[in-house]
């Protein structure tokens, strides 16, 4: 569920993050916060409409980046050129899919939700033998893209005729999966070698999608008639937890261990999800949900296998 510009694609400073923390008690916190991102959307819902929930995720998020990058003096990034290709990427990075996942749990578990997450990695490697000429498909991957979609079927109980399935919630999810890639994609081909940092780049990322849904947000949403206390305090770690803390622990692993390692955390957020919709939420399980989650992440796991390179 990555909100960030994509690790490999954008010159960075080196992280500044305290490392008091053993990496993998770190990789772990980022792994809860964003498994259970899914079940804080599907509270958010409940008292407030989907552009509110993603606003005031966007709001709280956009906070701890600023007090972050005020702590390391850090600036927000120049020239018009740069601003116009993160307007886009804020677009397709975060309002986009931030608000198509607000709608989906309306009409669909967070169990679900999570799992469509998952396919994100599958839509970027369908994309990048497409889009990105560098990036060479091999039977692998091909395989576990293959792979990967058929887990999908399996999820959404193909061969029963998805009964009992909303089909608009669902693929909205699916749509916002796809938009990470398509972002990521963006950014690489528009945003490399700015010479700014991370922090900088994503700060102003959060600034101008958070500017997207002030705009969206009073168009087609009312204000609500009541405060309702529990889904906004949802919003709140949704926002500072899900999108502001959750990019700062992911910086600081990056900068530790690797982008490899620390997008190893992807795997992990459908398990964290689909045990706190059940646990928390109520929400039902069937058999297919847990299968078909295993080979939406095998495939995922395949897709990500990079020919070694040659002597």
């Amino acid at each position: 569920m990555s909100t960030v510009t994509p690790t490999a694609r954008v010159t960075t400073t080196s992280s500044h993050l305290p490392r008091r923390l053993d990496w993998r008690l770190r990789f772990a916190a980022l792994s809860l916060i964003w498994g259970f991102s899914f079940l804080l959307i599907k509270v958010g819902t409940q008292g407030y409409a989907p552009f509110q929930v993603t606003l005031g995720r966007l709001v709280f998020g956009t906070a701890v980046l600023a007090i972050a990058m005020a702590v390391r003096r850090e600036r927000l990034p120049r020239g018009a050129r740069v601003w116009g290709h993160l307007t886009i990427s804020a677009f397709l990075l975060n309002a986009l899919p931030f608000s198509l996942f607000a709608y989906a749990e309306l009409t669909i578990p967070s169990t679900l939700a999570g799992i469509c997450n998952a396919t994100s990695p599958l839509w970027g490697m369908a994309l990048s033998l497409v889009a990105l000429s560098e990036d060479r498909p091999t039977r692998v991957r091909v395989a576990g893209l293959g792979l990967g979609f058929l887990g999908v079927l399996t999820v959404l109980g193909a061969w029963q005729g998805f009964n009992g399935l909303d089909a608009t919630g669902t693929a909205l999810a699916l749509l916002a999966s796809l938009s990470y890639p398509v972002g990521w994609i963006h950014v690489r081909r528009t945003l490399a070698g700015t010479g700014h940092s991370h922090l900088s780049m994503t700060g102003a990322q959060l600034l101008l999608a958070t500017a997207q849904l002030a705009v969206a947000t009073p168009l087609f949403t009312t204000l609500p008639t009541r405060l309702s206390l529990t889904p906004l305090l949802a919003i709140a770690a949704l926002g500072a937890l899900g999108t502001g803390l959750a990019v700062l622990l992911q910086y600081g692993l990056v900068a530790e261990v690797g982008p490899t390692t620390a997008q190893m955390v992807t795997y992990f957020i459908p398990v964290i999800a689909t045990a706190a919709g059940v646990a928390l939420l109520g929400e039902s399980l069937t058999w297919s949900t847990p299968v078909g989650a295993v080979i939406v992440l095998t495939g995922a796991a395949l897709t990500q296998v990079r020919p070694k390179p040659r002597a």
